[in-house]
C-alpha cells in the first residue's frame, strides 16, 4: 500500500545543470540548478527553472541566452560551490580555476573543462509560482571526444554526470545500465 506524501516536486533523480550567462558588464557567471530538463524535441529545447532572486535569472532576461554545462562527478565540489555562492559577490569561475569560453553561437559563456555543453537562445519565459521557467532552444551541443559513444552522441557512462536527490539534498552518480529502451517492452506486443 502506498503512503501519501502530500504535494511536492519529488522527481528522482533530477539533473544537475550548471547554467552559464554573462551579466551586463560581460562578466561570466555560473549557477547550479536542478529544476530542469528536456522540454521539446523539434526544435530541440531544454528548460531550467530559477528563482527571480538569482543573479542568473536577470542575466538570462537581459542577454536572451544561456548555456547548460554538464559536469561530471570529478567536478562535484565546484558544482556544489556554484549553487551556494552568488555571482553578485564573487567570480565563481576564478575561485574554482575553471575557464569561461565565449560561445560563438549564443551570447553566453560555457565552461571549457566540463565535458558537455548545450548552447541555448532564450525561446520562452514562463512564470510559475516562485520560479521562472526559461525555455532555451539548443543552437549547438559541444562534447569532449572522450565522452562521445559509438553512435556519435554522448555516452552516459563515459559522461558520468551528477544526479541530484532533491529531498535528501545529495549528489549521486549514474548506475549500471538495466535494459535497452524502446526494446525490452516489446515482449508485450502481440
Amino acid at each position: 500500500m502506498k503512503k501519501s506524501l502530500g504535494a511536492g516536486p519529488l522527481v528522482y533523480p533530477t539533473p544537475v545543470f550548471v547554467v552559464a550567462t554573462y551579466d551586463s558588464d560581460n562578466k561570466s557567471n555560473v549557477m547550479t540548478a536542478a529544476w530542469g530538463g528536456v522540454c521539446c524535441s523539434k526544435p530541440p529545447c531544454v528548460a531550467v527553472s530559477l528563482r527571480e532572486a538569482t543573479y542568473t535569472h536577470g542575466n538570462i532576461l537581459k542577454r536572451k541566452a544561456f548555456t547548460i554545462n554538464i559536469g561530471n562527478t570529478k567536478f562535484v565540489n565546484e558544482i556544489d560551490y556554484f549553487g551556494i555562492s552568488t555571482g553578485r559577490i564573487v567570480n565563481k569561475l576564478e575561485v574554482t580555476d575553471l575557464t569561461a569560453i565565449a560561445s560563438e553561437v549564443v551570447d553566453a559563456p560555457y565552461i571549457e573543462e566540463f565535458p558537455l555543453v548545450l548552447e541555448c537562445k532564450l525561446k520562452q519565459v514562463v512564470e510559475i509560482g516562485i520560479h521562472t521557467q526559461f525555455i532555451g532552444e539548443v543552437v549547438d551541443v559541444k562534447a569532449e571526444e572522450e565522452v562521445v559513444g559509438g553512435k556519435g552522441v554522448p555516452d552516459i557512462e563515459k559522461l558520468d554526470p551528477l544526479l541530484f536527490s532533491p529531498v535528501g539534498r545529495k549528489y549521486h552518480a549514474v548506475g549500471e545500465m538495466v535494459a535497452d529502451a524502446f526494446s525490452v517492452g516489446k515482449i508485450y506486443r502481440k
